[in-house]
């Protein structure tokens, strides 16, 4: 058989993310694993990520290799500030309403095999929240599975978004049920998860407008998930059982394959590990300055790629940590603090020049997994989550938006691996809390509890573990079975 021929008998997977950091990076992972596998990739991103991405990474950043093809779509937005997270409604509303028309053309372009020279496109993995590529599926008569890149009991609680509607628990009665403990009320009634209060549920049901666009895009992409081949999660199921026993009954078939960072660890370097997806500019110098430090002491602060702060927020957590005196780690992104620049105290910078490392942004895997870092203070995002549980580092949790209040309850109650810091933080509670996570008995149960889940995480991903196991009937039974009904 001719190469040519060989190339176009290759299965080809559209793997198309929601355009933000946190859920690219899960599926570059799981796009490197299918190509691993024997797929031609086309990796799809916005245009204005793509740019973020050439800038963070270089020119050359997304050539690509012959059978790992970058391309874009316009994600239907008005520009913006290229180094800031764009406003997550308006991208929500705007890629269910703009983006369909963009992706139906490039699958046509790549159908195009005389011109295109590649194989046809043979399956879409897009993201959980990007459901109208369901639609594309549908029209050539393929596979499609939904990469969910929150926690499987996130999921969960956006499922139950409709029956809290339902029984007139969302939209609020009014603003002060936000303080007035209504969030405390706790919900018993949902299968898989216990003892959980609505404070837990993730945050977009907290409106007073029932045409709120979060609250009711999440319900639309729950809902369509329905159609999905299959739905995956990067998750494990010694760490989610019962949740995802719940789902297991009203869902398509669910894979669990994480931590995809420990899979994707088992591939051998064949080129693809030039190809990554910061969407801000890394500082080595980070792993330089953690390798100067003893084990486990230094505290790991980065609250992920959308949290925003007030500056009376920031200041908060700056004393917090000069109080406790620990050595600490700080990534402040250019737009972690809401309509201001960064700018902490200059007492504050010159109290801990000897003990604390400020940078714009790192590679977070390769610091969780450091020996010097001994607790990680958190906004509770599932990567975050994840990426501590494998490297076994115990959490603060300060929640910002979405799934992660859920993603803290489990790690404080279920897994007992994190303390919650109140969301109105002060600097007194987060000196408290780095000092016992750092130095007590807490602390020290929480970093055995971590070490446990790391063992069960690497255990998931072994030869013979579930989440590898998982991959491979995903690919078999789903990816390249040659048509959906």
């Amino acid at each position: 058989m001719s190469t040519s021929m060989a190339v176009l008998e290759k299965p080809h997977a559209v793997c198309i993310p929601y355009p933000a950091q946190g859920h690219i990076n899960p599926m570059l992972k799981l796009a490197k694993l299918l190509h691993y596998r024997g797929f031609h990739i086309t990796f799809v991103n916005t245009e204005f990520n793509h740019q973020r991405l050439l800038k963070s990474r270089g020119p050359d950043a997304l050539n690509g290799f012959p059978d790992f093809q970058f391309h874009t779509i316009p994600d239907g937005l008005p520009p913006s500030d290229v180094d800031a997270t764009q406003d997550i409604p308006s991208l929500c509303d705007s890629t269910t309403k703009t983006c369909l028309a963009p992706f139906r053309n490039l699958l046509a372009k790549l159908n195009h095999t005389s011109s295109s020279n590649v194989p046809p496109v043979s399956c879409i993995v897009s993201d959980g929240a990007m459901t109208f590529t369901l639609k594309a599926a549908e029209e050539l008569s393929i596979p499609q599975v939904l990469l969910w890149t929150a926690s499987a009991s996130g999921f969960l609680g956006y499922v139950q978004y409709q029956h809290l509607i339902e029984r007139a628990l969302a939209p609020l009665k009014d603003e002060s049920y936000l303080t007035n403990g209504y969030l405390d009320t706790v919900i018993d009634w949902v299968p898989g998860m216990k003892d959980i209060r609505l404070w837990d549920f993730p945050s977009f049901f907290r409106t007073c407008d029932p045409n709120d666009i979060m609250l009711n895009f999440v319900q639309v992409e729950v809902e369509r998930a329905h159609k999905a081949s299959a739905i995956i999660f990067n998750t494990f199921g010694d760490l989610e059982r019962d949740v995802l026993d719940a789902l297991s009954s009203i869902f398509p078939p669910i894979y669990t394959i994480g931590p995809l960072q420990l899979l994707q660890n088992q591939i051998s370097d064949n080129g693809l590990k030039s190809i990554g997806s910061n969407l801000w500019k890394e500082e080595p110098a980070c792993l330089e300055w953690l390798s100067s430090k003893e084990p486990n002491s230094v505290v790991y602060v980065n609250f992920g790629s959308i949290t925003v702060m007030t500056p009376q927020q920031m200041i908060e957590f700056a004393w917090g940590l000069a109080n406790s005196k620990q050595s600490f780690l700080w990534i402040i992104r250019p737009d972690l603090v809401v309509g201001d620049a960064a700018i902490l105290p200059p007492e504050f910078v010159t109290e801990t020049k000897e003990r604390g490392m400020l940078a714009g942004w790192c590679p977070q895997e390769q610091v969780l997994k450091h020996a010097s870092i001994g607790g990680f203070l958190t906004h509770s995002g599932w990567n975050s989550t994840l990426e501590s549980v494998c490297g076994g580092v115990p959490m603060i949790c300060w929640p910002f938006f979405a799934e992660q209040q859920t993603n803290c309850h489990y790690a404080c109650k279920e897994w007992g691996i994190g303390m919650e810091i109140d969301n109105n933080v002060k600097r007194e509670e987060v000196e408290t809390l780095v000092r016992e996570l750092m130095e007590g008995e807490k602390g020290k149960e929480m970093k055995n509890r971590a070490m446990e889940w790391k063992k069960k995480a690497e255990d998931a991903t072994g030869p013979l573990g579930s989440s590898h196991l998982n991959l491979d009937k995903m690919v078999n039974e789903v990816l390249l079975s040659k048509k959906i009904d």
